[in-house]
């Protein structure tokens, strides 16, 4: 027996995901709970829209009743309400796919962020997230769905009440939709107002209003008619002129799945060799699924209004966070999707929505920079990753991007700022990467720059491991670690009251320094003077042409290990502690392990443990003992 054909009520379990996440949703964690009525019709109008699309190769399918429409069937005596579509419908086998398991991933994402919240912090998450049928349970004690696949002779039902099993079950024809679905929530006792029809069109005007399906209120038990709530007109054809900010809000969020506001809006029509209408959304939020990695757009994509995918790559990966639609008049409806997504009007259409998507951030970054310094907060990460994939756009890129800096006083820079403060011989732009603004900021590698004003870019996310290593450069100045190579700091003049690092070493010192650099033979390549040293002793920096610091823990954390490339061990010649170990004497004992303690020491100010633990708490031991005599 197939799920298809399924001829007796079968009971089966949720998937353990699914398990979780209505558990949370019957124990009310969401204190705004009209979201799921916008959850349930923006599913209803997909199964429209779907219909539209597989009725272009088979009219068939529409019978005698070709327009697509969306009832709410409100019963206040009984405490239910329906959602009911004469959308595609669904067999018992995607009853038990779309409806037992978790097949969105930023769902489980979602839920995973949920858990680990704090009590009364996880209040705003679903809203801003959506998480579609399983919303229902916030409000119902049971949920019954009745369905029938366009171009069928079967229906088949599916009732939970949310506590952990499903059933599924053949039904009469006569008793389901003659094509569609219809869905029968049983409200909980302190969600009996959903049955009320000024409460359900309320909601319906202020969260679905601009869903592309006329939405029609029915009340059992009035004397009134039917009255149509929502006129299923495509916000995208009308001119902007007629359309308000709460219009764009409502439809946002209902094609966004998110319950925020959208922080920029594109709205426009392409007219030329291709003419295409786009409506596309920025958050105001980060998405859940905003590093899932598949890294896949939420970009719908229409021909002539008729619904085609949502699966399109319209936008590269890093515009990913962009929510929206492009409804093209070029492309052929009777065209597989496979075949569409290699299709050369798509690929103009995606060059055309990428560059204007780039250019509105332009022109909001020079005339709203306070609006557009929220953005780059939420999806300059993203943003950065087209640094490293999109040398097409790259200058464009590198122009938008905003970086906290050790002169910015935690504020954004950009480039050209960077570029206009340039200290005198300074040719090259330096940067430092890391994990956290605050321990890059204290770097000891950072000393020498801050004597002398240089201003670096501070560089916490993990894709700026990978883009500054690729040859970019902004107005022909490269980009430098200052974890990397050798420096040349000497040429640049100390601000006043600056303090530089010795650059020469006593005789004693220079002593030391041959004799480390021989008993670190295994450990380092080099052990070198520093001029990048102002008040630390030590550091440690890759070599010249080795992988920066950073980028090598980062590989190594993920069990990409290259193989070691041994760094360099730099010293503060002019430092009390430096002086005094050249002034040291003792036996080579005494000194091997002042030497390794000094490399220890550089470890640990860079986040790492010493190379051997026990090793070194030995040697600390010994230095200890001779200190107390």
């Amino acid at each position: 027996m197939t799920a298809d054909t399924v001829s007796a009520p079968e009971t089966r379990a949720f998937e353990a995901d699914v398990s979780k996440l209505l558990h949370m949703m019957v124990h009310s964690v969401y204190s705004d709970k009209d979201v799921f009525l916008r959850e349930l019709i923006s599913n209803a109008a997909d199964a429209c829209e779907k219909l539209r699309y597989e009725a272009i190769s088979n009219p068939a399918l529409f019978g005698d009743d070709p327009q697509p429409r969306i009832t709410l069937i409100l019963d206040k005596e009984a405490g239910t309400i329906v959602v009911e579509d004469n959308g595609i419908g669904m067999t018992a086998a995607d009853m038990g796919e779309t409806l037992g398991t978790i097949a969105r991933s930023g769902t489980k994402a979602f839920m995973d962020t949920l858990v680990a919240e704090k009590d009364g912090e996880g209040q705003q998450l679903i809203g801003q997230f959506g998480v579609g049928f399983y919303s229902a349970f916030m409000v119902a004690g049971r949920v019954d769905v009745v369905s029938r696949r366009a171009g069928t002779d079967e229906a088949a039902s599916w009732s939970s009440d949310g506590q952990g099993t499903y059933t599924i079950a053949p039904v009469d024809v006569a008793d389901a939709p003659a094509r569609g679905t219809r869905v029968t929530l049983h409200l909980l006792d302190d969600a009996k107002t959903y049955a009320e029809r000024y409460t359900v069109e309320r909601i319906v005007k202020a969260q679905s209003g601009h869903v592309p399906v006329p939405i029609f209120v029915k009340e059992q038990g009035s004397e009134e008619e039917e009255r149509q709530v929502a006129d299923g007109a495509a916000l995208w054809t009308k001119a902007k002129s007629e359309i308000s900010e709460e219009d764009y809000a409502d439809f946002y969020r209902s094609v966004a799945g998110q319950f925020d506001k959208p922080a920029l809006t594109l709205h426009y029509r392409a007219e030329g060799r291709h003419e295409y209408s786009v409506l596309t959304f920025i958050p105001e939020t980060k998405p859940f699924d905003l590093f899932d990695p598949d890294r896949k757009g939420r970009i719908k994509l229409y021909v002539r209004r008729v619904f085609i995918t949502d699966e399109a790559e319209i936008l590269p990966r890093y515009l990913r966070f962009v929510r929206g639609l492009v409804d093209s008049a070029d492309l052929p409806l009777n065209m597989s999707r496979e075949m569409i997504q290699d299709s050369p009007v798509l690929s103009a259409i995606q060059k055309g929505v990428s560059n204007r998507v780039l250019s509105e951030l332009d022109k909001l970054a020079g005339s709203e920079p306070e609006r557009y310094a929220a953005i780059w907060e939420n999806f300059g990460a993203v943003l950065k990753e087209g640094l490293y994939e999109d040398f097409e756009r790259r200058e464009q890129l590198l122009g938008l991007a905003r970086f906290k800096s050790t002169t910015s006083d935690g504020g954004w820079r950009s480039l050209k700022d960077y570029a206009a403060s340039l200290k005198e011989n300074q040719t090259t732009i330096y940067y430092a990467t890391g994990t956290d603004l605050e321990r890059i900021a204290q770097s000891p590698q950072l000393e020498g720059f801050k004597a002398r004003g240089i201003e670096v870019l501070l560089l916490p996310d993990q894709v700026d491991s990978f883009w500054t290593t690729i040859g970019v450069d902004y107005e022909g100045k490269p980009f430098k670690s200052v974890t990397q190579g050798a420096t040349d700091l000497s040429l640049i003049p100390l601000t006043e009251g600056g303090a530089a690092s010795e650059a020469h070493a006593t005789e004693e010192v220079s002593d030391f320094i041959a004799f480390a650099k021989q008993v670190l033979a295994d450990q380092v390549s080099d052990v070198r003077v520093s001029d990048r040293l102002t008040t630390s002793a030590v550091c440690i920096v890759a070599s010249e042409n080795a992988m920066d610091l950073q980028l090598e823990k980062m590989l190594a954390s993920a069990g990409r290990a290259p193989e070691r490339v041994k760094p360099v061990l730099e010293v503060n010649a002019g430092h009390a502690l430096i002086a005094k170990l050249g002034e040291a004497s003792g036996s080579e004992e005494d000194r091997s392990d002042l030497a390794f303690l000094l490399l220890d020491e550089a470890r640990i100010a860079e986040g790492e443990p010493p190379a051997d633990p026990r090793a070194f708490a030995e040697r600390l031991e010994r230095l200890m003992a001779r200190a107390l005599g």
